[in-house]
């Protein structure tokens, strides 16, 4: 199967245990040579962390990940506050010393210490991150689902492109195929030439030397294991894009193959056709490639 490793997703519920709570959660993906997961959870809710990383790292296999929890509490959740008298100690004495040192008249007034980050704080609800876990999971797997749906529909759009340019791969092959017959006598006719320019036809060569001297040239310059491998990777890289299982790096592997073959293919030929599809073919399997990076 074909997935791109770009998408975005957002979901919310609303707890039953806390009438008012809603759990959100976002998602972004994007190209990553391996599965490297990023989360943003609220120091509250830590605990949630390693049971949601394993929830991500189950759907998705490969890319960066981002995920972001945000927990939204009813208005009246968070009413209790608390003095922290030892700041409130410090930062008075702070102010006495300060007026007495420049005998000033100004009053300590309550504002005037309340106004110290500190002084006076929130005091934090007990959460109970086992209470709130289902709607977390729900949540996440609501946004996963969605991440999937849409990195499916994209790698539809992906597969659709690499299995047009792979045709025009195939098309490439079979040229060159057909380019490739009858060595023999090209090589034969070459060699004939050269020699007979070489000698201004004042020696005479024996056929039969030069056609075996042909068949020889043509044996190293035969190309069929090449195509037949060929013809295979492309057979496997259909087989595994058409496959349930992520793709992404045994196809790039398989194209780093298919560049093999095709520059062995033109280092034994020397024929300018067979040359030009190569090179065709080759700048087919590049575009190919750069699609391959967005696949997971």
């Amino acid at each position: 199967m074909i997935r791109s490793m770009t998408a975005y997703a957002a979901a919310e519920r609303t707890t039953d245990e806390a009438p008012g709570r809603t759990v959100g959660i976002e998602i972004r993906t994007y190209n990553s040579r391996y599965l490297d997961l990023t989360l943003r959870i609220p120091p509250t809710w830590s605990a949630l962390e390693d049971r949601l990383r394993r929830l991500v790292s189950g759907s998705v296999t490969r890319g960066r990940v981002e995920v972001k929890l945000q927990v939204r509490e009813p208005a009246a959740a968070d009413v209790g506050l608390e003095v922290d008298p030892d700041r409130a100690d410090a930062c008075h004495a702070a102010l006495s010393a300060l007026r007495d040192r420049y005998g000033l008249p100004d009053p300590i007034t309550l504002s005037l210490l309340a106004g110290f980050g500190g002084v006076i704080r929130p005091i934090e609800t007990e959460r109970d991150p086992e209470a709130i876990w289902p709607t977390v999971q729900e949540t996440a797997a609501a946004a996963l689902a969605d991440i999937q749906t849409m990195r499916t529909r994209e790698g539809e759009f992906l597969a659709a492109d690499i299995s047009a340019r792979m045709a025009a791969v195939e098309a490439a092959v079979a040229a060159i195929e057909a380019g490739s017959e009858g060595l023999p006598a090209i090589y034969r006719d070459r060699l004939q030439a050269r020699i007979e320019a070489l000698t201004d036809g004042l020696v005479n060569i024996d056929p039969d030397r030069i056609a075996q001297e042909a068949a020889v040239l043509a044996d190293r310059s035969d190309i069929t294991e090449e195509i037949t491998r060929t013809r295979s990777h492309i057979d496997q890289l259909r087989s595994l894009m058409a496959g349930s299982e992520p793709a992404g790096r045994k196809l790039n592997f398989l194209l780093q193959e298919l560049n093999r073959e095709f520059n062995t293919m033109g280092s034994k030929t020397g024929k300018a056709d067979v040359s030009h599809q190569v090179v065709t073919a080759k700048a087919e399997l590049e575009k190919i490639r750069e699609q391959i990076q967005n696949i997971e």
